[in-house]
């Protein structure tokens, strides 16, 4: 393995946490200054309700401010056929689903069951893409951890997957420890499982939280279990609004600060990120979670070798 894909989730799932509305501007320069670091894809924000996430109110205004961005590809989180539409009609061809493996998130969520979210999830499918051009994404929320019912149970969620994997060749699934309480063995454990069951019929990426300190670990255990696409927010911004206790994404410098340690190739310039880390971190209203910032930024730089003091 020489390489793996790291997606940049900050501008979407780091911002929808912040109360502060922060002005458009300075999303798509943040977006841009994210794009320097060499990422190639991002997730850049979400087409919902101003009501429900009100730091989401100015999409339109974002994407056609960013203008074309050759070699990035841009992704946008949507709920439902009119915020897929509305995406699609702001020139954003990838899009993002997210459904809980949990029938009480769901509800927490989305007020439906998880059923009803796979039925109108093909519903949307059918109005916005009947020729399947689209590049179609599903967040599996809560596949190892609900913060209602604890930790879930591995057949259930099969079932669940196995039901929206009818409804689309190509799909990628991402497992996601929206919680951050996923332990490495389940991880490891239940991506394997899936890789086996469903095998190349499907994209595998992995999203996870560092709420109780397991982040990193549960990114190795799925990397051995041989996914190699995964979700990252600069400075560990981020929650889940939805999701009690849940704190920050994995950190993407420490991502990449982890894989370049490895030998491991993620095309991202480790020093720009550390700067637009930065950044990212003076956005949030309480201190993040990223390790990669808090140590000496010639040790990082350096790749951890011994330095003198």
């Amino acid at each position: 393995m020489s390489k793996v894909e790291i997606v940049e989730v900050a501008p979407r799932d780091g911002l929808q946490n912040i109360a502060r509305f922060v002005p458009t501007e300075d999303k798509i320069s943040f977006i841009r200054k994210l794009r320097a670091t060499g990422i190639e894809r991002m997730e850049i924000g979400s087409f919902v309700s101003p009501k429900a996430i009100p730091q989401m109110s100015d999409m339109e205004e974002v994407v056609k401010g960013l203008g074309p961005m050759p070699g990035l590809r841009t992704v946008a989180l949507v709920p439902n056929s009119k915020g897929a539409s509305r995406a699609i009609a702001s020139g954003i061809s990838d899009l993002i689903f997210v459904i809980s493996m949990s029938e009480a998130h769901n509800m927490s969520n989305v007020r439906r069951s998880v059923d009803a979210s796979i039925a109108d999830f093909g519903r949307t499918l059918a109005e916005i893409d009947p020729e399947k051009k689209l590049s179609i994404r599903i967040g599996l929320a809560t596949t190892f951890h609900c913060p209602f019912v604890g930790v879930m149970d591995e057949v259930e969620v099969l079932r669940t997957m196995c039901k929206i994997v009818a409804l689309r060749e190509g799909i990628e699934l991402t497992l996601a420890d929206t919680t951050g309480m996923a332990e490495p063995q389940h991880v490891g454990r239940f991506a394997r499982r899936c890789l086996a069951e469903f095998g190349n019929s499907v994209q595998w990426s992995f999203h996870g939280h560092d709420t109780a300190g397991f982040g990193i670990a549960n990114v190795l255990a799925a990397l051995d279990a041989g996914v190699r696409s995964f979700d990252g927010a600069a400075a560990g911004l981020g929650g889940c609004p939805f999701a009690p206790g849940a704190t920050g994404n994995i950190a993407t410098e420490d991502l990449v600060y982890l894989f370049s340690r490895m030998g491991i190739e993620t095309g991202i310039d480790l020093a720009k990120l550390l700067e637009v880390a930065e950044i990212a971190a003076s956005l949030s209203p309480t201190p993040t979670g990223s390790h990669a910032l808090a140590m000496p930024r010639a040790r990082v730089l350096a790749g951890g070798g011994r330095l003198s003091a």
